[in-house]
């Protein structure tokens, strides 16, 4: 009897643990891949394809070459590898995004010696129309800091405005995030001005498909902010999944889900959904109500082991407070069943 009385308090307690810990999916919410291909071991920048649905695209940090690799997000398997030329050996490249005329860009803008570089690069090409293996022309564009070198691995182009911002990492007592000119030259130096300042270890960014959310991550934590009047308004932290090393962010197309992406062999995506205020507002108008169906206060859903952390200031996930109050239940009920055995041996 005392055998069978440990083995349901046991499994009691195994139950309630994996309903604490999991958490209802989304039903359209996509699920994560693995990239396969083993070209890819540093994939450090991340952006959802605009013209291929489900596709997205990445590059290696260091010492691959001038190459930009198209991955399925169904299969994790590499569609398309694009040479970029004309342009000067890459050095540090640390992101991509994808601006409104159809161009990719790719953020050469990393410095692993701390911020000496005295420029930086930005390359830019057309988005292919067919996914395959092919070598495009590409064009190079200088860039320098106005308040001299930073070391930098989160580029985003705005889906409105076309404009490029640069996110710098902490450095002299902290990151920002830095605007480009109106319109970026070839002719010239392209200097970014400092418009906001970010008190986080950046990794990479992305702003959502309708440019009204600006996301910015770093190995353990993210924050979303609102885009207005061409600042970022801070909504507070979102969700981060326990990664090797946590090195990319995107919006899928629809803007409900962050898709993030690690270094390393065999790497995963990982999604993480977005609700209540940190929806963009192309969302929240999708779902007819403007806070997204939840309010402001709504937290993140998360697949695949992500960290739970809505906006500041948002309650803790019902499923999660309900699992919780069931973990406490079950575990008391063994401590009481163990109480009365005692008492009666």
């Amino acid at each position: 009897m005392r055998s069978l009385l440990r083995a349901a308090g046991a499994a009691g307690i195994l139950w309630a643990v994996s309903t604490a810990f999991a958490v209802p999916a989304v039903a359209d919410e996509p699920s994560g891949f693995t990239i396969g291909d083993p070209r890819i071991t540093e994939s450090s920048g991340l952006a959802a394809s605009r013209a291929h649905p489900g596709v997205y695209w990445t590059h290696n940090d260091s010492d691959d070459g001038p190459y930009v690799y198209a991955v399925d997000g169904r299969t994790g398997r590499t569609v398309a590898r694009i040479t970029l030329r004309d342009i000067g050996t890459p050095r540090d490249v640390e992101a991509i995004s994808i601006g409104p005329d159809g161009n990719v860009y790719v953020g050469d803008i990393g410095d692993n010696l701390g911020g000496t570089w005295n420029h930086v690069w930005i390359y830019r090409f057309p988005e292919p129309r067919r996914l395959r293996d092919a070598t495009v022309t590409a064009t190079q564009f200088s860039v320098v800091y106005a308040d001299g070198p930073r070391d930098a691995e989160a580029l985003m182009v705005h889906p409105r405005t076309g404009r490029v911002y640069l996110a710098s990492k902490k450095q002299d007592g902290g990151g920002a995030l830095y605007e480009g000119p109106q319109h970026l030259s070839t002719t010239g130096t392209n200097t970014f001005r400092k418009v906001a300042p970010v008190d986080l270890w950046v990794t990479d960014g992305a702003f959502s498909p309708d440019g009204t959310r600006l996301v910015l991550r770093s190995y353990f934590g993210a924050r979303i902010y609102r885009w207005q009047d061409g600042r970022p308004k801070d909504l507070g932290s979102v969700g981060v999944p326990i990664q090797q090393q946590g090195e990319s962010v995107t919006f899928t197309r629809d803007g409900r889900t962050l898709m993030y992406g690690s270094e390393g062999r065999d790497s995963g995506v990982t999604p993480v959904g977005l609700s209540g205020a940190q929806l963009p507002e192309s969302a929240k108008e999708d779902d007819g109500s403007a806070d997204g169906g939840q309010g402001a206060g709504g937290s993140a859903n998360h697949r695949g082991g992500g960290a739970s952390s809505g906006a500041a200031g948002t309650d803790p996930n019902p499923g999660f407070v309900k699992g919780a109050m069931v973990l406490a239940l079950a575990t008391a009920l063994v401590v009481a069943v163990r109480r009365l055995l005692r008492r009666r041996s």
